[in-house]
């Protein structure tokens, strides 16, 4: 009798308001939102930093993910003994404890990892054991949350809820990260900003539950620090990465896309993309004229070889060769994808036969810095400016097919093909969209890394190319900043390079030097290399070539 009495008035855990039940539902999806956001965080540092996006991604989201697999078991060993109410509040506390521990790492994790990139610490191995600690922490989240609200639903509608929110705050972090806060406020401010979000849902639990009441201070203590705290991470962050240049930094811009940084040291100035630079104003006219020029150059041969036909038709088929000579048109058509800070705009409107210049770029933030910049504006001359210019903001492999002309010339100056994103570019797939609005004696020229450090890559371009039925000419130039440098060019019908004429001003190339660029080095050795295809790019392995790691 005792016992039942004693278990008629033995206390039970009360059922979740709406309200809470709301917020812990609320605090799954911000939970997975800030997870993700930080996964995505530091893989967005680590590929800034070393460069291999594909490892750097590998290693933070891979082991981010192991992580939450430890962290989900580890959590079955949280609040196992006692009554329900017991519990309950075992589990309330522990989850305000694991959001209190998450918030400062999230804000100060990042910025430890760019001070141990500057001093040459390990930082790949720092790198792991951040996103350990931050996976384990992130997956024990949900399994408390589900336990709390199983509690007051059952299991089945506990695990649904919160997974359902937890996929939506996952879509909410992957999108906001690269969308909002990278462009708006920088990568160390940003991690302050997500790093503030688990301190703040602290705040909103201790309103929602009486028990946690005493916890809301320290939660509003640590987000409002960590808000604070953002605005100064920025100069600190400025500081550790000017240590990365031999210069003064004098612009930083984080794009949607990549680090843009510009440095100035007396008159050189130099342009890098993610830390990789893409021009010293000493020597980027080497690299700009041997892109530019050989192409047009070119195409100007093959142009003159069709109106000679076109001539000799004409006084043999009349009016029809009259009319084939009509439709060659005057004005060239070029096309430039990538090469957004005008240096190659500026080589190419040097002819006077150039009627009109398309150029795609991905980042409208590289282009409007040289459409802006003093010192970019004294480098390609205002190319901008020209009224046959027009500037197409797009992803190049979407963008080329759906253009209305044909181009006389294609110029891709592309970043190296050093990750799949940047792969799809090199790819055939890619090359057969470009052919599509190739006129009949156009010509194509792309950039194709260096023929020493990575030759396999620059004989993947030719191959992948020639894979296509077009006739290749590799060539190489010398350019100090980046050592010996490859380019292809590519036409339908056969050339002649020897016969190669020049035209315009230039600073390096003159005919003969023109004509030597297609005379390969004895050590450039083409061929034994695969086609480069957007279902297997091989070229990303073909970059990575050790001869890299051994001259840095």
């Amino acid at each position: 009798m005792d016992d039942a009495i004693g278990m008629d008035i033995a206390p039970k855990v009360s059922h979740f308001t709406r309200r809470q039940r709301n917020l812990l539902l609320l605090t799954a999806a911000a939970s997975s939102s800030c997870g993700l956001a930080v996964e995505l965080l530091l893989g967005t540092l680590a590929s800034y930093l070393v460069g291999n996006q594909a490892l750097a991604y590998g290693v933070s989201v891979g082991g981010f993910l192991a992580a939450m697999g430890l962290g989900a078991y580890l959590s079955r060993f949280v609040a196992t003994q006692g009554s329900d109410r017991v519990v309950q509040h075992q589990l309330q506390t522990t989850f305000v404890w694991i959001e209190l521990l998450i918030a400062p790492l999230s804000a100060v994790i990042p910025l430890a990892l760019f001070a141990l990139f500057v001093i040459d610490g390990p930082f790949w191995i720092a790198l792991f054991l951040a996103t350990i600690i931050l996976g384990t922490l992130a997956g024990m989240e949900l399994p408390v949350l589900t336990r709390l609200l199983e509690q007051d639903e059952g299991l089945k509608d506990a695990l649904a809820g919160v997974l359902a929110l937890d996929y939506v705050g996952a879509l909410v972090g992957s999108l906001a990260l690269p969308i909002i806060l990278l462009p708006l406020v920088g990568m160390f401010p940003s991690a302050a900003i997500i790093g503030s979000i688990p301190a703040f849902m602290v705040v909103a639990l201790a309103i929602a539950f009486p028990r946690l009441r005493h916890w809301g201070r320290y939660g509003l203590i640590l987000g409002v620090s960590l808000l604070l705290l953002a605005p100064f991470m920025v100069p600190l962050g400025d500081r550790l990465e000017n240590t990365l240049y031999k210069a003064p930094v004098i612009t930083r811009i984080q794009s949607p896309y990549q680090r843009i940084v510009l440095t100035r040291r007396g008159g050189d100035v130099r342009l890098f993309l993610d830390g990789d630079l893409q021009f010293s104003s000493l020597d980027e006219y080497r690299y700009h004229e041997a892109l530019v020029h050989p192409a047009l150059s070119a195409n100007a041969a093959l142009r003159g070889r069709a109106e000679g036909r076109g001539q000799r038709a004409e006084g043999g088929a009349g009016v029809e060769g009259v009319q084939d000579r009509r439709d060659l048109n005057p004005k060239r058509r070029v096309l430039i994808l990538g090469a957004g800070d005008g240096l190659a705009l500026r080589e190419v409107l040097k002819w006077q036969d150039v009627g009109r210049v398309v150029l795609i770029d991905l980042d409208r933030a590289v282009v409007d810095l040289a459409r802006r910049h003093p010192f970019l504006i004294n480098e390609n001359a205002n190319a901008y400016a020209d009224s046959r210019v027009q500037v197409v903001q797009a992803d190049a492999f979407v963008a080329v097919p759906a253009l209305p002309d044909l181009f006389d010339v294609v110029i891709a100056d592309f970043p190296d093909p050093d990750r799949d994103a940047i792969a799809k570019l090199y790819s055939q797939g890619f090359y057969q969209r470009v052919l599509s609005r190739l006129a009949p004696n156009g010509v194509m020229v792309t950039q194709a890394s260096s023929p020493f450090f990575a030759p396999k890559a620059f004989a993947c371009v030719a191959e992948t190319l020639k894979s296509l039925g077009l006739q290749t000419y590799p060539y190489v130039v010398d350019v100090p900043s980046f050592g010996l440098w490859g380019f292809v060019l590519a036409t339908r019908s056969p050339l002649q390079p020897q016969a190669l004429t020049l035209a315009v001003p230039t600073q390096f190339l003159d005919e003969a030097t023109l004509h030597n660029l297609f005379q390969l080095p004895k050590d450039i050795v083409l061929g034994n290399v695969e086609i480069n295809r957007l279902s297997h790019p091989v070229i990303v392995r073909y970059q990575s070539d050790p001869r890299w790691d051994a001259y840095d």
